[in-house]
C-alpha cells in the first residue's frame, strides 16, 4: 500500500462503469413517451454527471416548465432503475484494478450522483467483493450531491478512514470540483464522458488513460 494513501473514492458513471447507453436509452424513452425530440448518445454524454434530474432537465427543450420536469422525473428514475443493467458494464481493466487495490489493503468506496438505489444495485452486481461502501444521491436525507463534499465525507466515515489518507478518482469537471471541495487530490480518467483536452484544463493531480495506471500511482 502507498504510504501516503489508504483510501480510494471512485465516481461510478464514466469512471468504473460505462453506463452511457442505458442512460441515453432511458431518457429517450421518456422523451418519446411525452412527444419530445430525442437526443443522440453523444449529446447525452455531454450532459450526464449531475444526477438524473439535471440530465432530464438538460435533455428537455430549453425553458420546459419546472412542474413538467418534476412530473416526468419519477417516471425517468423508475424506468432507469429497471433498465440500468442492459448494456452497462465495467470498463476494461476496472475489475482487475479494484481486485488488486483491495488485495493491497486499500479501502474502496463509490460516490455518485446517480440515485442511491441504482448505485447500490450496480455495486452489489459487480464490485461488492472489493468496494465496501457505495453511496448515491440521497438529498432527502440531508446529504448534498456532488460537487458538495458530503458523499465523500460519508464514505470516508463509513470506511473508518481519514480525509488526509484518501484520494478521489473521476471522469468529469463535477468530480474535480468534488475532490477540491472535499480537500482530496483528484485523479482524472479520460476513458469516460469527457475529452482529455477538457480534463487537462482542470489540472488534476494525475490524468490517466487506463485503469492500470492507478496501480502504478498507488504502488
Amino acid at each position: 500500500m502507498n504510504g501516503k494513501y489508504n483510501t480510494v473514492i471512485f465516481d461510478l458513471d464514466g469512471t468504473l462503469m460505462d453506463t452511457l447507453e442505458d442512460l441515453a436509452n432511458a431518457v429517450n424513452e421518456i422523451l418519446r413517451r411525452n412527444d419530445y425530440p430525442v437526443k443522440t448518445v453523444g449529446e447525452v454524454r455531454r450532459i450526464v454527471g449531475n444526477g438524473l434530474k439535471q440530465t432530464l432537465t438538460l435533455c428537455l427543450p430549453e425553458g420546459t416548465d419546472k412542474a413538467v420536469i418534476e412530473k416526468l422525473l419519477p417516471e425517468f428514475a423508475s424506468y432507469y432503475q429497471e433498465h440500468c443493467q442492459i448494456k452497462t458494464k465495467p470498463y476494461e481493466g476496472i475489475e482487475y484494478t479494484l481486485r488488486e487495490l483491495s488485495a493491497r489493503g486499500y479501502r474502496l468506496a463509490i460516490v455518485s450522483n446517480k440515485r442511491d438505489e441504482a448505485v447500490k444495485t450496480l455495486n452489489r452486481e459487480w464490485f461488492e467483493k472489493y468496494v465496501k461502501v457505495a453511496i448515491g444521491e440521497n438529498e432527502s436525507a440531508g446529504i448534498r450531491k456532488k460537487p458538495a463534499p458530503d458523499t465523500v465525507y460519508q464514505a470516508i466515515r463509513e470506511l473508518g478512514s481519514e480525509k488526509e489518507l484518501a484520494i478521489y478518482v473521476g471522469d468529469s469537471e463535477v468530480d474535480k470540483m468534488t475532490a477540491d471541495n472535499a480537500g482530496l487530490p483528484c485523479i482524472s480518467v479520460d476513458w469516460g464522458f469527457r475529452d482529455r483536452e477538457e480534463l487537462e484544463k482542470l489540472k488534476p493531480a494525475y490524468l490517466i488513460s487506463r485503469p492500470g495506471e492507478l496501480l502504478e500511482i498507488l504502488q
